[in-house]
């Protein structure tokens, strides 16, 4: 059963970049079909997507965010890494990882890790 964790520093100072990286286990990033996503949940809203990294190493991102957005991987430590530049206090949120697929035109997660809270504050 494959397990996800997020990692990464709990306050971010704004106008800085946010870093955080999932680590994945009981399954490789690079398994066929698979998409491996970042989203996050700022206090009282609802979930918003980030943007994903496809088995291929291919990404697609948010059009919202997709400025400021970069997600890496490293297949070696089987990780994949957000990166979220200028942040402001607006980008507080509890940010987690997923893996999901595609069933038709709709991306699903069917994987979530616990989810890490991250805070923009000076």
């Amino acid at each position: 059963q494959v397990q996800l964790q997020e990692s990464g520093p709990g306050l971010v100072k704004p106008s800085q970049t946010l870093s955080l990286t999932c680590t994945v286990s009981g399954g490789s990033i690079t398994t066929n079909y698979y998409y491996w996503s970042w989203i996050r949940q700022p206090p009282g809203k609802g979930l918003e997507w980030i943007g994903y990294i496809a088995y291929t190493g291919s990404t697609y991102y948010s059009p919202s965010l997709k400025s400021r957005t970069s997600i890496s991987r490293d297949t070696s430590k089987n990780q994949f890494t957000l990166q979220l530049s200028s942040v402001t206090p607006e980008d507080t949120a509890v940010y987690y990882c997923a893996r999901g697929g595609y069933s038709g035109s709709y991306l699903y997660f069917g994987s979530w890790g616990q989810g890490t809270q991250v805070t923009v504050s000076s």
